[in-house]
């Protein structure tokens, strides 16, 4: 839990709590344009100030996106020695701590995985030539005053804004009340960024240095070229099979002592991106999955943006490994946008949920001193501020921080293995510089651009596409030639904290130009006169799919220079990019299908929960049909998915002709069989529209044709999951409206925008109640497909043991040996013997 400061500084914190207000105003507005009505006018304007504000010519120099690009040398922050307290002179001279100021850390033997082989050079508390003065130059330079000065500037801008040069009439009725509260909240914030003693931010590097508090930061890392699991992954499969025995054996009513591991199904658990609504209907999802018996018996769950913030919850203090007291936090939490001013700054600037929220911004551009800082950054803040702060905001877990901190939860395979996801997006310009047109080269990059997928577990960041990763614990440090750079005093930085991570990961914002106009078409194609105009942007996608009016976020580069070690297919610009943008992975497949994919899982049912945008038309099943095909994964249900909504001409023409009827009674006949055949196909899921639990099984049987694989059908009866072919079952429940829950469908329902960052309890409810009743549906659906997936490979393994039992017989009778000796042995042909 976080530490309390000493009586004397913990009156610097205190502030007037300021009343709390939300933005949501209670009043619907009408479905068509809710997005650009509601939420465009916010993030237009903001992006316009955005854009205003950070020009080199702006007055304003707080928002301005901060490039911190001053050198290591001349940085000031580089020079800085942590303060080290007088009492502290006992534990320094524990430490080994000599006269100059060099603290000799004991070497001790590290496991495999935490010392690459490497020893770290002699570590130091006090960076190598600082002198306890600055100069004015290396003032100016300082990577961190550049952040700090913002924030000055900013209190600055908001103080200029007096009741003097207004009347106070007037300012009461322009100004709100809240944004009076403002200049002491930034005059806080600036104090604690200030690097002066006794401030937050020395306190929060000289803890960022300290081993005892980040022990990682004297751990050597290097690259993992493979494309196997890890070890550690590899330990965490083996420990959790013996609970999903024991789950298994509840949720399908078998005695446990029957059920034999090569049997037990791996079951995977993944839900899709969509902000707010993502993550509460997943919760519900997860939550319906866990009374059910269900979840218990996953060995993976897998996110993309708002799913990957609800396993962080899962995992934290907060949601305490149960999703019924995550809803709990997010009904307590979520009535106030992330962006309120008076509570964000609240948090970001009092004690004691200021030091554990701006760890990550303070160590990265401490440790980094030309690291990149964006809207990302500012936005992953937000979330944490708001979604890993409890109600009362006096607690606050520091192991709640660190991604790497639930491996606590997974080592003895209590609980299933939580995947994070987020894309890289390659545009190969290096690769077309043979061409002498620059322009032509360019077009010809952004139509060769494709998605890279980034997996982030307890264990390892990994890279499928570079097969290569490294230790959860060392991102956020550099790498160059695979191995860890060091900083001046020996030290690597501490792991990169949550708060950015949730930023990189719902960062749906640093989409392109086509998922914007997407966003918004449904909204404005109507209007008078923008058929032409939409027809024409349209025939642009290919370009607009590669334009980020936003920079993505950026980590460290762990393979800067590692061009001979990695696979050929590797783009260039990899091994000379000192930093890696990354970004929410919906921006390539909102539901985190291809991690699940990965050789050495060996997942045999994906149980997916969609609640994206529209299920319907962006059919994301389908979208892993090409990635399937070229990793070459056998057993994948090609086709599975929404059905298309254009048929073929033939398909019209010979429905239109068997529907003609010559008489009045045959019409009545033919009107009948039409709908008794529509109620048959809404029942086993081959309508136009799915329903609430729909369920396809692939094929392993390999193709000798190039022909396109036939489709998938949706799965009948229980028998089709049975044949000794089947490969992945995928169990899908889409996010939809359902008649027992009225007032709610993710269509219509405002509340439900990927935008809105507001949730009411009662609106949370309604969510809840929708995705509880969605998985009743086809709760015994599903338990009926993972027992047959069970008996499948029961009987599989019998029949296996069965033919190598047959052929030791064999065998032996060819080497002349029954019961054990050789036939005629010892008998000396005495039938007597």
């Amino acid at each position: 839990m976080a530490r309390l400061r000493k009586p004397g500084r913990l009156g610097r914190y205190w502030l007037l709590a300021p009343s709390r207000r939300s933005f949501h105003s209670g009043r619907t507005l009408p479905r068509r344009g809710h997005v650009a009505l509601r939420y465009g006018p916010p993030i237009a304007l903001a992006a316009l100030a955005v854009g205003a504000v950070s020009k080199p010519t702006s007055p304003c120099s707080f928002w301005r996106p901060a490039h911190n690009d001053a050198p290591d040398v001349s940085s000031a922050w580089s020079r800085l020695a942590t303060t080290v307290m007088p009492n502290d002179a006992a534990k320094k001279a524990a430490r080994g701590v000599k006269s100059g100021g060099e603290a000799q850390l004991p070497q001790e033997p590290k496991a495999d995985g935490e010392n690459g082989g490497q020893p770290p050079p002699p570590q130091s508390t006090v960076a190598a030539g600082y002198s306890g003065k600055k100069s004015e130059v290396e003032d100016a330079e300082s990577a961190w005053k550049g952040i700090s000065n913002k924030v000055a500037g900013a209190s600055n801008a908001v103080s200029s804004f007096s009741v003097s040069s207004v009347g106070d009439a007037i300012v009461d009725l322009v100004v709100p009340g809240w944004a009076k509260l403002v200049p002491g909240f930034l005059a806080k914030l600036q104090d604690e960024l200030s690097m002066a003693p006794g401030s937050l931010a020395e306190e929060v590097w000289r803890e960022a240095n300290d081993p005892e508090t980040n022990p990682e930061i004297i751990w050597d890392a290097s690259v993992r070229v493979s494309g196997e699991l890890c070890d550690e992954e590899k330990k965490f499969l083996g420990k959790r099979q013996l609970f999903t025995k024991r789950a298994l054996a509840r949720y399908l009513d078998i005695p446990e002592d029957k059920i034999h591991p090569d049997d037990i199904p791996v079951i995977a658990m993944c839900g899709s991106g969509g902000g707010l609504r993502a993550l509460v209907a997943g919760a519900s999802s997860y939550l319906s999955a866990n009374e059910a018996g269900l979840f218990d018996c996953v060995t993976y769950t897998a996110g993309v943006s708002g799913s990957c913030w609800l396993q962080t919850l899962y995992y934290s203090s907060m949601g305490g490994r149960s999703h019924a007291r995550l809803i709990k936090h997010l009904k307590n939490r979520l009535g106030i946008h992330i962006a309120f001013p008076p509570d964000a700054l609240e948090l970001l600037a009092s004690a004691p949920t200021n030091k554990y929220l701006l760890s990550g911004i303070v160590e990265k551009a401490k440790g980094i001193p030309d690291a990149d800082f964006g809207i990302v950054d500012v936005y992953g803040l937000l979330l944490a501020a708001r979604l890993l702060v409890p109600k009362g905001e006096l607690s606050v877990d520091e192991y709640d921080f660190k991604v790497s901190s639930q491996r606590r939860y997974t080592d003895d395979g209590s609980h299933p293995l939580p995947i994070y996801t987020a894309v890289r997006h390659e545009i190969p310009l290096a690769e077309q510089s043979d061409m002498k047109d620059p322009i032509a080269a360019e077009a010809k990059a952004r139509r060769e651009a494709w998605f890279q997928w980034f997996e982030f577990t307890p264990y390892e960041f990994w890279c499928e596409e570079l097969e290569a990763g490294i230790p959860m614990w060392a991102v956020g440090r550099r790498f160059e030639n695979g191995r860890t750079v060091w900083r001046e005093n020996g030290l690597a930085l501490p792991e990169l904290r949550v708060p950015l991570l949730m930023g990189i990961w719902g960062s749906a914002f640093c989409a392109t130009l086509s998922h914007y106009y997407r966003e918004i078409r449904p909204t404005i194609r109507g209007l008078a006169g923008w058929a032409g105009i939409d027809e024409m942007i349209s025939e642009r996608d290919d370009d607009l799919i590669k334009l980020h009016p936003i920079d993505p976020a950026a980590l460290p580069n762990f393979v800067l220079g590692m061009r001979q070690y990695l696979p050929s297919s590797c783009p260039e610009s990899l091994f000379t990019a000192t930093n890696l943008q990354l970004m929410d992975a919906g921006m390539s497949n909102n539901l985190p299908i291809y991690p699940l994919l990965r050789p050495g899982r060996s997942v045999d049912i994906l149980i997916a929960f969609d609640a994206s945008a529209d299920v319907k038309t962006d059919n994301w099943l389908k979208v892993a049909d090409g990635y399937a095909r070229q990793r070459g994964i056998k057993g994948w249900p090609v086709g599975a998915g929404w059905p298309p909504e254009d048929e073929s001409i033939d398909v019209l023409t010979s429905d239109l002709d068997k529907a003609q009827a010559d008489t009045e009674e045959q019409a009545q006949q033919k009107m009948q069989e039409a709908k008794d055949s529509d109620k048959s196909k809404q029942k086993h899921g081959k309508s136009k529209d799915l329903g609430y639990c729909n369920i396809w099984v692939g094929k392993t049987e390999e193709r000798t044709s190039e022909d396109e694989p036939p489709a998938s059908k949706l799965v009948e009866e229980d028998w089709e999951l049975m044949t000794p072919d089947a490969g992945i079952t995928v169990v899908y429940f889409p996010f939809i409206a359902n008649p027992k829950v009225e007032g709610v469908d993710p269509k219509t329902s405002d509340f439900m925008s990927t935008w809105n960052f507001v949730y009411t309890p009662e609106q949370i409810d309604s969510v809840v109640e929708l995705a509880r009743t969605n998985f009743s549906e086809g709760a015994e659906r599903t338990k009926k497909t993972v027992r047959a997936v069970y008996e499948r490979k029961k009987k599989i393994r019998e029949e296996r043991e069965h033919e190598q039992k047959e052929m030791r017989r064999r065998w032996k009778l060819r080497m002349g040996r029954q019961l054990g000796r050789r036939i005629g042995e010892n008998d000396h042909g005495d039938h007597f013997s």
